[in-house]
């Protein structure tokens, strides 16, 4: 049973309640001071607690999938992601696509009336990065009138250490953005999601390390080639957004900052604007003052030329860390007189799914309405 099974969380929440009621019943035969009863005592508290926690956790984990799967959860996943040697689909594509499946909550199954929900494998030929992804097309792309239309494309990522499917399933992007076309208050786009970290279990930062992956070129890059290559999308930056929460709020910020003639707008949801090198990153720039530098956004606004692109940076007042970087921020891409920047800014909201739930609608209306398609 996976890491995201409800057995398995219903097993856990089970045990953890016959733990509980046998120490209830046996506590009272416990009561003696000779170590035996000691010993009984204090395995039955430590299992009980184990078993607490262990449901806490993977209660929590199915509502913010940190974690996929078991491997993925104890760093022993096997697919990196790099040096794949073949082509997908065998017709020279880099984008294979696994399954479909339609959007949650759309009553209609077919694709022209909801839209579809694409699995795909995605092979950057540059750099040979290959990782799973979710594409969702909106309903227009099926239709017949749509035939010869290009649809802007955004590209959405997960936190670290996250997960593709929730951003399907718990931030509800295909829903979202299916509902706010179908309203009127948004054009129909592709979205493809994707979780930053292309090599795991290493947090790359979408840093293009020295001697090891090059997350930054593959998203600036070969992403947009290989969803070129199979879906109806133009080429123009003013066609392409990126948005993500937390380390992918980063990484959007800064491949848009970077490469403004890939993306041209970039969301970042509570995001922050440097590298951290902690155990799960290592050493991301091997001693490059330059690149580590770069992938400091404050510095990147101060000591480079400003890039042309538009970006939405969001926080809280109460309950996320960012919020006096995200003013700084805002403040110093205002300085710029290039760079142009707008903010969510809620009153109060923590680090997670809930508050991000709140600000999707809005942060895709306002990507939206600064992609063009043709």
């Amino acid at each position: 049973m996976g890491l995201t099974s409800n057995k398995v969380l219903m097993l856990a929440v089970v045990f953890a309640v016959v733990l509980f009621a046998g120490t209830v019943w046996l506590w009272p035969r416990l009561a003696r001071q000779n170590w035996r009863a000691v010993g009984g005592r204090v395995g039955l508290l430590l299992a009980t607690q184990v078993a607490v926690f262990a449901s806490v956790g993977l209660a929590a984990n199915q509502a913010f999938g940190f974690y996929g799967t078991w491997a993925d959860l104890f760093g022993q996943e096997d697919g990196q992601g790099v040096v794949v040697d073949h082509i997908a689909d065998g017709a020279g594509s880099p984008i294979r696509v696994v399954s479909t499946s339609r959007v949650v909550g759309v009553s209609s199954g077919l694709p022209q009336v909801a839209g579809q929900i694409q699995k795909v494998d995605i092979l950057g030929r540059t750099t040979r990065i290959a990782a799973p992804a979710f594409v969702y097309l909106p309903p227009e792309y099926f239709q017949p009138g749509g035939r010869d239309r290009k649809f802007p494309v955004s590209v959405v990522l997960t936190g670290y250490p996250g997960t593709a499917q929730a951003l399907v399933d718990k931030l509800h992007y295909p829903s979202t953005a299916q509902k706010l076309a179908k309203g009127g208050k948004m054009q129909p786009m592709i979205l493809v999601m994707l979780r930053p970290a292309v090599a795991p279990p290493r947090d790359t930062e979408c840093v293009d390390v020295p001697g090891g992956p090059k997350t930054e070129e593959f998203f600036a890059k070969d992403l947009r080639d290989s969803v070129m290559s199979r879906y109806r999308v133009d080429a123009t930056p003013a066609s392409w957004g990126i948005i993500g929460d937390s380390t992918g709020g980063y990484c959007a910020l800064k491949i848009a900052m970077h490469h403004p003639k890939s993306y041209g707008a970039a969301v970042g949801l509570s995001p922050y604007y440097k590298a951290p090198i902690d155990p799960t990153t290592g050493d991301l720039f091997h001693g490059d003052k330059n690149l580590r530098n770069r992938a400091n956004l404050f510095w990147l606004l101060k000591h480079q030329s400003a890039p042309e692109t538009s970006l939405l940076v969001t926080s809280s007042k109460i309950g996320e860390h960012n919020y006096k970087d995200t003013l700084r921020f805002i403040k110093n891409v205002q300085d710029t007189n290039v760079t142009r920047i707008s903010s969510i800014i809620l009153p109060s909201g923590g680090h997670n799914f809930n508050t991000w739930r709140r600000e999707i609608p809005a942060a895709l209306q306002w990507l939206g309405a600064r992609l063009v398609s043709h």
